[in-house]
C-alpha cells in the first residue's frame, strides 16, 4: 500500500492509473485553504487522507508524515472538518419548502440518498434516528451524526442538510443532541397525551375536569368554549363539552411542548428546527385539537417548525397507506390550512412507501411539508442481500420469522406470517420477491434490531457482520437501489428533477 502515491493523486486531482493499494473516493476531494483532503479505503476501513499545510492539516489527528496525513473517521476529526468546512454542519430546514428525513439504520446509505435527492428542491435530513432505533441498533446520537457527515463527504454532497434527533421524550436526550450539533429536535408528546378521553361519558368528563387545577380549566373555557375560529374556508368550533375533552387530552402535552421549547430550543446556541409529534395516538387528531395546539403555541411565542398530527387511516411500517384515500385528502386539506395559518409545516411520520397518498401530500400542502422515512432504506439493503447473497438472506429471513413476536413489543404492524411464502419452497432467484410483499416486508422491517444484536456462542454478531460485509461488496447495488426507491418517493410527491 503506497499512501504517498495516493496522496499525490489527491493533491493534483488525477486518479487515473494510480496503483496505491488504496481506493480513492474521487467525489470526496475537497480543499480548505492550503489543505486538500479526500476519503480513501484500505481493505475494510475508510480514512481521511490529507495533503498540504495549514490549520485543517494541523488539527486533524492520525498517521502523519511530511507528505500526508492519514486520519481515522473519528468523532474528533469530524469536529475538525465541521470547523473548517461549513457545509459539513447540519442546518435548519425552516418553515418553508420540503424536507425529507432519510433515516439510515446502518449508517452506510448516504451515497444512495445523495443520488436520490440530486437536482430536487428538497432539503435532506441525512441524520435521523429515534431513541428507540438507537437502542435497537446499539448506536448513539454521536455515531449517527458522525456517520452521516462522513457519508455525505464520501458521496461528494455539498448542499444544506439537517440532522434530526427523532421522537425524543427525555430532556437529557434533547440536551445531548443539541450539544452534539443536531439541527432538529422532534418532540414526542405521547406520554403527555391522555388516551381515549373522547370515549368518556359526560359524568366522567365532569369528574375528571374537577381534578384539574381550576385556573387551567378556566383559562381554556374562557378562551375557547362555544367559540368559532375561521381560517381560510374552515370554521373551527369548540362546543363546551367537546372542549373539556380536548383540555383533558392535551393540556399536559401543551405544557410539555412549552417547557421543552423554553428550556432547550430557545436557549440553544444556534437556530433549531422544533418538530412536535402528536401522532403516536390511537385516534386521529381532530381539526379542533390541532387548532387548539397551534393557537396555544403561537400565543405563547413557541415557534414550532412542523407538527405531525395523527391522520386518519393507518401509517404502518414499510408498506403503503391503508385507509380511505378520499377521506385522507379532505382531512389533509384542513390540517394543511391550520398549519398554514400558524406558519409551520405539516410533518408526515412513518412516511416510507406511502405511494398512494404522496401525490395528495405534495399537492394539498403546496409542497410545504416534512416527510420522515427510515426503515425503507433498511429494506432496500435486504433486497441487495436477497439478490446477491441468498445464503445470508435465508439466515436473516429465518431469524426474522422466528423472532417476529418479540419485535411486536416495539412496533405495531398487521403482518400475517401465514401469508408469507415458505422460505424452504422459494428458489434463490425468487428471494427478492419477499421485499415486494407487504407481510414479508413488515416482518423484515421490525426485526432489524434483533437481527443486528444477535450473537453466536463466541459473542460475535454474525448477522450484523455478514450484512456489513455483503453491503460493502455490493455497494453499487445498494446505492442504485436507494437512488431508485427514494427517487420514486420524491417523484410521487411531485418533486421533479430540476
Amino acid at each position: 500500500m503506497n499512501i504517498k502515491v495516493a496522496a499525490e493523486a489527491i493533491r493534483i486531482n488525477n486518479f487515473e492509473e494510480i496503483e496505491s493499494g488504496l481506493r480513492i473516493y474521487s467525489a470526496s476531494r475537497l480543499i480548505s485553504g492550503d489543505t486538500t483532503v479526500a476519503m480513501v479505503a484500505s481493505e475494510d476501513t475508510d480514512y481521511i487522507l490529507a495533503v498540504g499545510s495549514g490549520p485543517l492539516f494541523d488539527e486533524l489527528t492520525g498517521e502523519r508524515t511530511d507528505d500526508y496525513l492519514l486520519a481515522p473517521l473519528s468523532h474528533e476529526n469530524r469536529l475538525v472538518l465541521n470547523r473548517h468546512l461549513g457545509y459539513t454542519n447540519p442546518v435548519c430546514c425552516g418553515r418553508e419548502g420540503v424536507s425529507i428525513g432519510l433515516g439510515d439504520r446502518l449508517g452506510i446509505a448516504a451515497e444512495g440518498h445523495v443520488r436520490a435527492i440530486a437536482g430536487r428542491t428538497v432539503i435532506p435530513v441525512f441524520a435521523q434516528q429515534s431513541k428507540r432505533e438507537l437502542d435497537l441498533t446499539q448506536r448513539s446520537f454521536k455515531s449517527v451524526l458522525d456517520d452521516a457527515v462522513f457519508g455525505i463527504i464520501r458521496a461528494g454532497y455539498r448542499g444544506p442538510f439537517g440532522a434530526d434527533a427523532d421522537h425524543l421524550k427525555d430532556p437529557k436526550d434533547i440536551a445531548e443532541a443539541i450539544n452534539l450539533g443536531y439541527s432538529m429536535i422532534t418532540l414526542d408528546c405521547s406520554d403527555f397525551i391522555e388516551k381515549q378521553k373522547e370515549n368518556m361519558t359526560e359524568k366522567e368528563v365532569k369528574k375528571a375536569i374537577k381534578k384539574l387545577p381550576s385556573e387551567t380549566t378556566a383559562y381554556y373555557i374562557n378562551k375557547y368554549s362555544d367559540k368559532s375560529f375561521s381560517i381560510e374556508n374552515v370554521d373551527i368550533f369548540f362546543p363546551g363539552e367537546e372542549l373539556k375533552i380536548h383540555i383533558l387530552t392535551y393540556h399536559k402535552a401543551i405544557k410539555f411542548m412549552m417547557q421543552i421549547y423554553r428550556q432547550y430550543i430557545e436557549l440553544a446556541p444556534r437556530e433549531m428546527d422544533f418538530e412536535i409529534s402528536i401522532d403516536e395516538t390511537e385516534t386521529p387528531t381532530s381539526p379542533a385539537a390541532h387548532y387548539l395546539i397551534g393557537r396555544e403555541l403561537e400565543d405563547a411565542v413557541v415557534r414550532a417548525t412542523s407538527i405531525a398530527p395523527r391522520f386518519c387511516g393507518e401509517f404502518q411500517k414499510g408498506i403503503d397507506y391503508r385507509g380511505n384515500i378520499k377521506q385522507f385528502k379532505e382531512e389533509l386539506k384542513t390540517h394543511a390550512a391550520i398549519a398554514d395559518h400558524f406558519g409551520y409545516r405539516l410533518s408526515i411520520h412513518s412516511g416510507s412507501d406511502k405511494f398512494s397518498i404522496f401525490p395528495h401530500v405534495g399537492a394539498v400542502t403546496k409542497k410545504r411539508f416534512h416527510l420522515k422515512t427510515a426503515g425503507t432504506s433498511w429494506l432496500e439493503a435486504l433486497r441487495v442481500i436477497a439478490a446477491n447473497e441468498p445464503e445470508l438472506y435465508r439466515i436473516l429471513h429465518t431469524f426474522a420469522r422466528d423472532n417476529f413476536p418479540k419485535a411486536l413489543k416495539y412496533y405495531h404492524v398487521s403482518a400475517d406470517l401465514a401469508s408469507v411464502a415458505p422460505l424452504e419452497e422459494t428458489d434463490d432467484k425468487d428471494l427478492p420477491r419477499y421485499l415486494d410483499e407487504d407481510d414479508a416486508r413488515q416482518m423484515l422491517h421490525i426485526t432489524y434490531g434483533l437481527i443486528l444484536q444477535e450473537t453466536d456462542r463466541s459473542k460475535k454478531k454474525y448477522m450484523r457482520d455478514g450484512l456489513y460485509a455483503a453491503l460493502k461488496k455490493h455497494r453499487r447495488d445498494y446505492r442504485d437501489n436507494l437512488h431508485n426507491h427514494i427517487g420514486k418517493h420524491l417523484r410521487d410527491l411531485g418533486l421533479l428533477d430540476v
